[in-house]
C-alpha cells in the first residue's frame, strides 16, 4: 500500500505516487523528466512560466470570514471572496490532483521557533516544490504528521479556474481561507505567488503575537548591530544589504520580536535581469545546481543570458540561503540599531540621506514612496510617483496604520535610528540630473551605521522638514549635493517640483488621515 502521507484527509484521493520532503536533486530529476525546465551550465534549473511572469495581484482573494473581517484591511488588494467560491475552487484543485504523481513539501515559514508557522505545500510540479525547498525554512524533516500544519498551501500551476462556473475574475486565482488554514495557487506556475502568499498570511497573523511583519532587507555589522534596509523595486534594497563588509540576514521578509529580528524566508527569491558577478556577486555566484530560476533566456550552450528581456524584465532565481556566501544562516539577529527607508526619487528632490522622527518614520512608512522612470512600464515618459504602504502594500493584510503603529513603538522603545535615503537622482530630475553614485550610497550609510551621523549638525529643508547631515565626517560624500536645491541650477525649477512632489505625498496620505495620530500627519510636507 502507497504511503500517503494524510493527503486524503484534505479530499485529494486516487493519485500516482506521493513524495514527500524529497532533496534537490531529486526534484531537479523530477523536473527534467517531466519537462518542467532544462539546466543551466552551471546546474540550475530554468523554467518558463508562460503568460504569468508575475504575480496576479487582481486574482488574489481573501474569503471573508466572521473570525477576521474587522482584521482585514478590504479594499481592491484585499479582495472578499465567499466560502461558496472557495469550495469550488478546492474542487477544481483537488479533482485535478487525481492520477497525479504528488510532491509534498513539509517545513516551516520563519527562522524563530517561537514565531514560526509550520507549513505544507502540496503539488504536481516538482519545480513548485524545489521553490519550496529553496525558500521556506528546512532542515527538520520531523513535523509532526499527527497534526495539521499550521497551513496547508495546495499550489496547481497548470490547473485553470474557470470564472464563469467559479466565479472569479480569470484562469488564475490565489485564494485565503483562514478558517481552514488552507491557501490555494491556481493556474499560475510564477513562483512569487507562492511565496507571497506564505508572506501575505504572516504579515496576518504575527501582529496578533505583538510580532512586527517587515517587507524589508537585514544583515548584522561586525560590531553585533543589524540594520533593516525598506525599499521598492529599483532603490536597490538587495543590492545595499548585500555589502560586503556585512552579514547578511535575509534580503526580502523579516519578523521583529521583543527580542530582535529573523528572516521569515530560507532563501532569496533573487531578481536576476543584468545581474553580472561585478554588480551582485554574492547572488551571482550562488546560481548553480539546486537553483530555480524563471524566465531566463539560455543559450545554444546553455549559458544564461541575463541581459535578455525576451520573457520578462522579472527574471527570477530562488536560491537557499546557506548558497549565498557570508549568509547568517539561523537568520536571527538582535534588535535594530538603524533603519533605512530607500527611495529612488526620480524628481531630484529628496535629499541623499535626512535624519526622520518617531512621526516621520511612520509617515513616510505608511507612504512607502518612490518612483518610476521612463521605460520601466509601457506608457511611462516621465518620472511618476509611486506609493506603496508599508514598502509592501500587497502583501499587508491589516491596515498600514497597524503596521506603522507598530514600528513607531519599537522606534521609541529602543531609540532606534531611521533615514531617508535617496538612491535617485540629484542636480535635477531623471533625464536632467544624474543618479547619486553607489559609492555615495554606500559611504552615507556605513556613516550612519558607524554612528559618524549621531553628533553632527543637521539642517531642515523647508518642503518636507527633512533634517539633512551638515557633512558626512571623514568620507568621500562631497557636502554639496547633501543639499539637494544647492545641486540644481535652476532654484526656482527646483521649488517647482519639490512644492509639486509635496502634494502628491499630501494627496496620497489622505486615506490615512483618520486612523494616526496629529503628530503623524503633521510629520509630512510642510508646504
Amino acid at each position: 500500500m502507497k504511503e500517503t502521507f494524510g493527503i486524503e484527509k484534505l479530499g485529494i484521493v486516487n493519485t500516482r505516487n506521493v513524495y514527500r520532503n524529497l532533496t534537490r536533486a531529486e526534484l531537479v530529476e523530477f523536473a527534467l523528466r517531466n519537462g518542467e525546465g532544462i539546466l543551466t551550465d552551471k546546474g540550475a534549473l530554468n523554467i518558463l512560466t508562460g503568460k504569468n511572469t508575475g504575480r496576479s495581484p487582481k486574482d488574489r482573494f481573501i474569503v471573508d470570514q466572521q473570525s477576521i473581517h474587522n482584521q482585514i484591511d478590504w479594499g481592491d488588494i484585499n479582495i472578499p471572496t465567499t466560502e461558496d467560491v472557495f469550495n469550488k475552487l478546492y474542487v477544481r484543485a483537488t479533482t485535478y490532483l487525481q492520477n497525479k504523481d504528488i510532491f509534498i513539501y513539509d517545513g516551516f515559514v520563519g527562522h524563530d521557533k517561537n514565531a514560526r508557522l509550520s507549513l505544507r505545500v502540496i503539488t504536481d510540479f516538482a519545480s513548485t516544490a524545489l521553490l519550496s525547498e529553496n525558500m521556506f525554512v528546512s532542515g527538520e524533516k520531523d513535523v509532526n504528521l499527527k497534526n495539521p500544519p499550521d497551513f496547508t498551501l495546495i499550489a496547481v500551476p497548470i490547473c485553470k479556474a474557470s470564472p464563469q462556473v467559479d466565479g472569479v475574475r480569470t484562469d488564475v486565482a490565489i485564494v485565503f481561507n483562514f478558517d481552514k488554514r488552507i491557501a490555494l495557487v491556481i493556474g499560475s506556475k510564477y513562483g512569487g505567488e507562492v511565496k507571497k502568499v506564505m508572506f501575505s498570511i504572516m504579515n496576518f497573523l504575527l501582529p496578533a503575537k505583538n510580532i512586527f511583519p517587515m517587507h524589508c532587507s537585514a544583515n548584522v555589522g561586525k560590531d553585533g548591530k543589524s540594520a533593516l534596509y525598506f525599499g521598492l523595486s529599483g532603490t536597490g534594497k538587495t543590492t545595499i544589504s548585500m555589502d560586503p563588509e556585512r552579514t547578511l540576514i535575509g534580503d526580502d521578509e523579516h519578523g521583529w520580536t521583543d527580542k530582535g529580528i529573523f528572516n521569515i524566508e530560507g532563501g532569496s527569491y533573487a531578481k536576476v535581469i543584468n545581474i553580472t558577478p561585478e554588480k551582485e556577486p554574492r547572488i551571482f555566484n550562488a546560481i548553480r545546481f539546486g537553483v530555480l530560476m524563471e524566465n531566463v533566456v539560455v543559450k545554444d550552450n546553455r549559458v544564461p543570458d541575463y541581459a535578455d528581456k525576451k520573457y520578462t524584465e522579472n527574471t527570477r532565481a530562488a536560491i537557499p540561503l546557506s548558497y549565498i556566501d557570508g549568509a547568517k544562516l539561523d537568520a536571527i539577529g538582535p534588535i535594530p540599531s538603524t533603519i533605512f527607508f530607500l527611495t529612488a526619487d526620480a524628481f531630484g528632490v529628496v535629499p541623499p540621506i535626512s535624519k526622520l522622527t518617531k512621526e516621520q518614520a511612520m509617515y513616510h512608512f505608511m507612504s512607502g514612496y518612490t518612483a518610476k522612470i521612463a521605460g520601466t512600464e509601457t506608457g511611462i515618459v516621465e518620472p511618476l510617483p509611486t506609493f506603496s504602504a508599508c514598502f509592501g502594500a500587497p502583501f499587508m493584510m491589516r491596515h498600514p496604520s497597524v503596521y506603522a503603529k507598530m514600528l513607531g513603538e519599537r522606534i521609541e522603545k529602543h531609540h532606534t535610528n531611521v533615514f531617508l535615503v535617496n538612491t535617485g537622482w540629484s542636480g535635477g530630475p531623471y533625464g536632467t540630473g544624474s543618479r547619486i553614485k553607489l559609492a555615495y550610497t554606500r559611504a552615507m550609510i556605513r556613516a550612519a551605521l558607524e554612528g559618524k551621523l549621531d553628533n553632527v549638525k543637521y539642517i531642515e529643508e523647508p518642503f518636507f522638514g527633512l533634517k539633512i547631515p551638515e557633512e558626512i565626517p571623514h568620507s568621500i560624500v562631497p557636502k554639496e549635493i547633501l543639499f539637494p536645491r544647492d545641486t540644481w541650477k535652476d532654484k526656482s525649477s527646483y521649488d517647482e517640483t519639490a512644492t509639486k512632489l509635496a502634494e502628491n505625498f499630501r494627496k496620497n496620505f489622505e486615506k490615512f488621515e483618520g486612523y494616526v495620530p496629529k503628530e503623524v500627519k503633521q510629520a509630512g510636507p510642510k508646504i
